[in-house]
């Protein structure tokens, strides 16, 4: 098993920054994905980044320019650095990490985007 545990949402204006962290401990594995979804009320859960265990990253349309995901390997940690910040940025933040065909979940931090 996997525990995956999300840090540094919160509210902030327009045009601001937050950063998200994420600590994964239990059984792991060297080669995997982790990645940052979210999910606004009724929305579906979507994609915002990913990075590979090797340092390959991808982002969501809606964010690339303005979100960085990087990681940690020595510490188990991932990132998501978020930059110029819109209302519609506004959604819990979920963590994941993919490693031998399983994913895990953490339990997702808010950012709200608002003035």
């Amino acid at each position: 098993q996997v525990q995956l545990v999300e840090s540094g949402g919160g509210l902030v204006q327009p045009g601001g920054s937050l950063r998200l962290s994420c600590a994964a401990s239990g059984k792991i594995f060297s080669i995997y994905v982790m990645g940052w979804y979210r999910q606004a009320p009724g929305n579906q859960r979507e994609k915002v980044a990913t990075i590979t265990s090797g340092g390959r990253t991808n982002y969501a349309d809606s964010v690339k320019g303005r979100f960085t995901i990087s990681r940690d390997t020595a510490k188990n940690m991932a990132y998501l650095q978020m930059n110029s910040l819109k209302p519609e940025d506004t959604a819990v933040y979920y963590c994941n990490r993919e490693q031998e065909r399983r994913q895990y979940w953490g339990q997702g931090t808010q950012v709200t985007v608002s003035s």
